[in-house]
């Protein structure tokens, strides 16, 4: 097929989601591996939490270090963040957030700020704070925050499998920062937030969904290429079916943070319930691509076909696999 020129063509947007930032970090995850080795937690590693057993349940642990620049330039927005980017790793887990731990080291005014941020998302999102650590510091600021979650049915990235319906769902209300590759539906959706991100754990537990991964701020192929790294599968997404808000650029919403962005991997014949369960909410779903075992990330439209990655000779995370 022949590739088209512009902004938008599938070589342009390829081009700017291997260039994002958010992607190419994800490389330095691999000295964890090579320090400490392989883990086992629900046949991982790879997923956007770890799942650990205790009182004879399933309970989800996570937790996000916000970019020291950003939270320099935006302390509120990154003490806001804190809290939604661990709310929206229990719920890729299939989880229910039961509250967040912080650790802010900054100046008193610093501080104030970004505390105020986090309280903010907590009380939009329904989870409480329920401690943390605080230094007053005059020097570069640093917020890290942790959660934790339940869930019936814990939702794994080991789980997907050739097959199934790659299913993206997304909050489109609102407007890109200019600023910032953020996209806070948050602001337009209000409290419906709290729900929006509970609905997960009750596709997982139905069986609906299997595995999830949240768009990040590697963006939707980038996060993507680390839902499919583990089993080195592949998938050819359908760019025009993908949900988007009209008016901004395909090159921007693949490499942006969305506030409400998800892949979802779903059997195939239970597609319907789940699109219908987001559109119940008033949240856009659609079917992407069905993964395969090729290992190869591609891009495609009637007249376009362009692979972005191979899994084979690509490194996302490096992860040691199980």
């Amino acid at each position: 097929m022949p590739e088209l020129s512009g902004p938008d063509s599938l070589s342009a947007i390829a081009a700017a989601c291997l260039a994002n930032p958010g992607l190419t970090a994800k490389a330095e995850i691999a000295l964890v591996g090579e320090v400490l080795g392989g883990t086992d937690w629900m046949g991982g590693p790879g997923d956007d939490g770890a799942v650990v057993t205790a009182h004879g349940g399933p309970v989800i642990a996570c937790g996000e270090a916000l970019f020291p620049p950003f939270v320099a330039a935006d302390p509120h927005g990154a003490g806001f963040a804190a809290v939604l980017t661990n709310v929206n790793d229990v719920a890729a887990m299939g989880g229910v957030p039961l509250g967040v731990v912080d650790t802010v080291v900054a100046s008193e005014p610093v501080a104030r700020k970004a505390l105020a941020g986090m309280r903010e998302a907590a009380e939009l999102y329904d989870v409480p704070i329920i401690g943390g650590h605080l230094t007053i510091h005059d020097g570069d600021p640093a917020i890290s925050a942790f959660a934790v979650g339940a869930s019936a049915a814990p939702l794994s990235v080991t789980r997907a499998a050739p097959g199934q319906s790659l299913v993206v769902a997304a909050a489109l209300d609102g407007r890109m920062r200019a600023d910032f590759p953020f996209f806070p539906a948050f602001e337009s959706r209000g409290r419906r937030s709290a729900g929006d991100v509970r609905l997960l754990g009750v596709l997982a537990e139905s069986g609906v969904v299997v595995a999830a991964k949240d768009i990040s701020m590697a963006g939707l192929v980038g996060s993507l290429a680390m839902l499919l790294e583990p089993g080195r599968l592949g998938v050819t997404l359908d760019v025009d079916a993908v949900p988007a808000p009209p008016g901004v650029p395909l090159t921007r919403w693949f490499n942006c943070f969305p506030s409400f962005g998800f892949l979802l991997c779903v059997p195939a014949g239970r597609e319907p319930e789940c699109l219908a369960a987001f559109a119940e909410r008033d949240l856009a779903a659609a079917v992407v691509g069905t993964l395969d075992d090729t290992g190869t990330l591609a891009l495609s439209r009637p007249d376009e076909h362009v692979e972005v990655l191979s899994l084979h000779d690509f490194r996302v995370t490096g992860l040691p696999r199980a």
